[in-house]
């Protein structure tokens, strides 16, 4: 079967369908993997075919919402409607670069179209037209249902509330694509439907949605129509020729294993700010660090503490006593399987809910809010993450129940079935 995964986004929400994609060429389906062009080299090093898209509207995105984040902590009215109309205007044109990137990589020779949560909106309307079968495969679950709130809210309870605000938020989500649909409708001569009625449609036709996490972490919601599935994590493929830097690996031999501290693709704040921060809330808890510069640009110098660009989760976070993270899907699935506590510092969108999920799991003692991060509180959640033998026993038995799982063939299994 020929196959192209979409997928778009920061590093977390790409990294993980390098592995879904991998399984399904050895599965022996012809598969391209469709995402930025910063990422061809890296997915290209895991095997796989990769087309291109030019657009990549993230990091502005992000500086937006960071903006818009940084206006709100002010108490400034004026200048949060300024960040807040940048942001909806940043967020309307990234879509619409994307619908033109994606609808230029779309193969219409294709079988099916694989298509992440962002990418859905657009990819479904080209496979439609196109009559080519597609599928979601989500890291997020975004339906609405009682037993949980939305995944872009502050995790709730089970309660009949949980309903009309995800109906609320997936209405905001829609307003994102509203240029971005009325002219790709156009483009391909389509009656323009509005992103509302495309989303009712893909409901009401039971669209199927597989999501990228386990079962256990996100139990399966009882109301839930049918064609909604939880397959397990799918995590990133490693490129076989990787080979750890020699300053990490001396780092990690010269002492206890170290804890750490990252925040992938966001932007919590000042980077100098956040890299003194860390520094001393390690001083203070006496424990030793690596640091990820990720897209903030973090830099630490300090005894016991090392800075690095990039490192496979799957290698690096294991060899740690404790993650500092975003809580961002990607990482938090990471987090997991590599069975060692957790303090997450969430900073937008999903990354609240994931927060909780990792608190209510017993990974986390607790999550903090970026806006709250101050270098005591940092070294207090270390001190227990590092301390406590009931979190470090239930990150491990959390590591041992995903490794049982098998996200990437339960999809594979799901398009055999399907063929």
């Amino acid at each position: 079967m020929r196959i192209q995964v979409i997928t778009v986004g920061t590093t977390g929400s790409v990294a993980p369908y390098t592995g879904l994609a991998h399984r399904l060429v050895a599965e022996g389906h012809e598969v391209e993997l469709v995402t930025h062009a910063k990422f061809a080299t890296s997915a290209a090093c895991c095997g796989l075919t990769v087309r291109p898209l030019e657009a990549d509207p993230f990091e502005a995105l992000l500086r937006a919402r960071a903006r818009l984040d940084t206006a709100g902590r002010g108490f400034n009215a004026s200048r949060t409607f300024r960040s807040l109309g940048s942001f909806v205007r940043t967020a309307e044109q990234g879509m619409l670069s994307l619908a033109d990137s994606i609808l230029a990589a779309a193969d219409p020779k294709a079988d099916l179209f694989l298509l992440s949560s962002i990418a859905a909106p657009i990819g479904s309307v080209i496979a439609r037209y196109h009559g080519i079968a597609s599928m979601g495969v989500f890291l997020q679950p975004d339906v609405p249902t009682r037993e949980f709130s939305h995944c872009t809210l502050a995790w709730r309870p089970r309660g009949r509330a949980n309903i009309p605000r995800a109906r609320a938020a997936n209405a905001l989500v829609d307003t994102a694509y509203r240029t971005a649909n009325r002219e790709l409708h156009a483009r391909l001569g389509l009656t323009r439907r509005s992103g509302h009625r495309l989303r009712v449609d893909r409901e009401r036709s039971h669209w199927p949605i597989w999501h990228g996490y386990s079962p256990w972490v996100v139990p399966h919601p009882a109301d839930w129509r049918p064609g909604l599935h939880e397959a397990g994590y799918w995590w990133p493929h490693e490129c076989p020729n990787w080979q750890p830097p020699a300053l990490v690996t001396d780092f990690l031999a010269a002492g206890p294993p170290p804890v750490l501290i990252g925040f992938g693709s966001m932007m919590p704040g000042d980077p100098q700010r956040l890299g003194e921060l860390a520094a001393q809330a390690l001083r203070k808890a006496r424990l030793r660090g690596i640091v990820q510069s990720g897209w903030a640009g973090l830099s630490v110098v300090d005894d016991d503490v090392i800075t690095v660009d990039a490192l496979p989760h799957a290698w690096l976070m294991p060899r740690t006593a404790a993650v500092v993270h975003h809580a961002g899907a990607g990482t938090t699935a990471a987090g997991l399987r590599a069975g060692v506590p957790a303090v997450p510092v969430p900073v937008m969108t999903d990354q609240p809910w994931w927060a909780a999920r990792l608190v209510h799991l017993g990974v986390a003692a607790d999550a903090i809010p970026s806006t709250a991060l101050t270098s005591t509180r940092l070294a207090d959640a270390l001190t227990r993450a590092t301390q406590d033998p009931e979190t470090a026993r239930r990150a491990a038995a959390a590591a041992d129940r995903l490794a049982q799982e098998d996200g990437a063939g339960a999809v594979a299994r799901a398009i055999a079935e399907s063929a």
